[in-house]
């Protein structure tokens, strides 16, 4: 199948209607039907304005980044990207070409992968 590689980056202390962003949206993607999604959280990095972040042991509240990532059709891509618009979430994307598929599918995978 040809489609995307949609990562989007939230904060862990972000929030969408009472729970975390990067949980809202993996939830979110998944009443959309998308097949599945993951979210990993950062040991370290910086942004667009280069303060440095870390994770340590004893922080009480982490600003660390989430990385929420999907492998999806582009009218999927835009389903999402579309809700993530309406509830206003402030997050950053990466939106890649991509080819997927299943190797050796078994009865229960959809003939498209889908």
């Amino acid at each position: 199948m040809e489609g995307c590689f949609l990562r989007l980056y939230v904060h862990e202390n972000q929030h969408c209607h009472g729970q975390p962003a990067w949980e809202w949206l993996l939830r979110r993607a998944n009443k959309l039907g998308i097949r599945g999604g993951s979210a990993f959280r950062a040991m370290a990095g910086f942004g667009r304005h280069h303060r440095w972040h870390e994770d340590k042991l004893f922080q009480l509240v982490s600003t660390q980044t989430v990385e929420v990532e999907f492998i999806v059709t582009d009218t999927e891509a835009q389903q999402l990207l579309d809700e993530v618009e309406k509830e206003k979430l402030h997050v950053f994307i990466a939106h890649v070409p991509a080819r997927f598929g299943i190797i050796n599918p078994d009865r229960k995978d959809a003939p498209d992968g889908g």
